[in-house]
């Protein structure tokens, strides 16, 4: 077995250097990421394992602080005669008193680089083009390690990467990367890697299988989070509760639903959460902003759906609007037996067609509830982008999950994958439900079926 390739994280204070250890090792506790100058204090390390053989050592270090001072005093460790090549200067600095004392922090990042293969030099491509950064540099270049610059944050307004290009060529380092450690691109570590093999072409075997091995757990990532999605749609489209015609006890069942649904709801943002290898505490199905309001809010809501262009059925908006909408529809809730007669009367014939074999049947007295198609669509919507959205964040994001309006217009407006309307048919499908079979054979050809629809759409 071959050793690790070794990689030294370096550069100034608060460029993002942890930031890019979290996103690289997808572990968003790695470190400590904060505003504050000078957090990471020491030298930290984290590998990169494919199939259990170590391929990649990454060590993040600390910031750079006085690279100017240190330049200065570089150049006057030479003895007189002498022409010490970068390696053999930097040694003597780190053999002499300075390197414990008044140059500390610098000397760990030059110990760790020094016993590397390569150094990421991380550059926070907001910053402007200053003269410590091209001094940290040469600071940098004495160790005779490769360089590869990485530009941090050129996905965020005002970035100067133009400026940083031009300065970088002009010192000679024309091999660099855009990797935003927060909104890391698709193909950013394929990049990172791809140019890493440049500068180490020994290496490029290693940096080949770390590429392959993060696509394939990316694309193994996405399918578990499709059948994600396909359980809760599957297990909320067949669950049912009946409920004998009283007000009070018809109140209490679609409160029970409601709450039965959005639990449903979190238990699956928390699963992808998992799969994504996010912290719980990052999202909550109740406070995932979705428009201008909470999505525990807007989940049974007919305007918000409205909002977002979700088809409801004129029975929804007509009976709701008519008054009659407690028979047919309460948030979201689709009500059958008796309550057909009300979505007639408010304009929901087709509703009444689509229930009235089977509801019609129900005893007398009882009436049967089920959630209705556009609640249906707004989870599918809603968790198809929270998977779009967690598959191209960054470890490093600090900030809360918000999504935009989904952009779905099959799913806004499509006929319904005919799996979840054979769902509707059968109680026993969901978890939701007593006495749910969830291994049943045609429950989990229901789910093949719904997640492909959801990888095709």
């Amino acid at each position: 077995m071959t050793e690790a390739l070794k990689l030294a994280v370096v550069g100034h204070t608060n460029v993002g250097k942890t930031s890019l250890l979290r996103t690289l090792t997808r572990d968003a506790g790695f470190g400590e990421v904060s505003h504050r100058p000078s957090t990471t204090r020491h030298v930290e390390g984290a590998r990169l394992s494919v199939d259990g053989e170590a391929l990649l050592e990454l060590y993040d270090t600390p910031g750079l602080e006085d690279a100017i001072a240190l330049l200065d005093y570089l150049e006057r460790v030479e003895r007189p005669g002498e022409r010490l090549d970068g390696p053999a200067r930097t040694a003597r600095f780190l053999d002499g008193s300075e390197a414990r004392q008044r140059f500390e922090q610098e000397a760990k990042v030059l110990r760790q680089l020094l016993a590397s293969d390569a150094g990421l030099y991380v550059i926070d491509a907001r910053e402007p083009v200053l003269a410590k950064y091209k001094d940290e540099l040469a600071v940098l270049a004495g160790c005779g390690k490769p360089l590869l610059p990485v530009l941090n944050f050129v996905a965020q307004p005002g970035h100067r990467e133009e400026e940083w290009r031009q300065a970088l060529a002009r010192l000679g380092l024309h091999a660099l990367v855009r990797f935003d450690s927060v909104v890391p691109p698709v193909d950013g570590e394929r990049r990172l890697y791809e140019s890493l093999a440049l500068l180490l072409e020994q290496a490029r075997p290693k940096l080949q299988r770390l590429i392959e091995d993060h696509e394939a757990q990316a694309a193994a990532r996405l399918v578990s989070g499709q059948r994600l999605i396909a359980e809760l749609l599957v297990d909320v489209a067949a669950c049912r509760r009946s409920v004998a015609a009283q007000p009070e006890l018809e109140r209490g069942a679609i409160r029970e639903l409601h709450d039965a649904v959005r639990g449903r709801e979190q238990r699956c943002v928390e699963a992808l959460l998992r799969l994504y290898a996010f912290r719980k505490e990052q999202a909550a199905a109740s406070d995932l902003p979705l428009l201008d309001g909470r999505w525990g809010d807007d989940l049974f809501n007919p305007e918000t759906l409205k909002q977002l262009g979700v088809k409801i059925g004129s029975g929804m908006a007509a009976g709701a609007a008519a008054g009659a909408g407690v028979d047919l529809m309460v948030g979201g809730i689709t009500l059958g037996a008796a309550a057909l007669l009300g979505a007639i009367a408010g304009g929901g014939a087709q509703t009444a067609r689509h229930y009235g074999n089977r509801l019609l049947g129900k005893l007398k007295g009882q009436r049967e509830l089920s959630v209705d198609d556009a609640v249906l669509r707004l989870l599918a919507l809603r968790q198809r982008r929270l998977l779009a959205v967690l598959a191209t964040r960054g470890h490093a994001a600090t900030e809360a999950i918000r999504l935009a309006t989904p952009q779905d217009q099959s799913w806004r407006e499509g006929k319904l994958p005919d799996a979840l309307q054979r769902c509707r048919a059968h109680p026993e499908w969901s978890s939701l439900n007593p006495g749910a079979r969830l291994q049943d054979g045609e429950r989990q050809a229901a789910l093949d079926e719904l997640q492909a629809e959801l990888r095709q759409s």
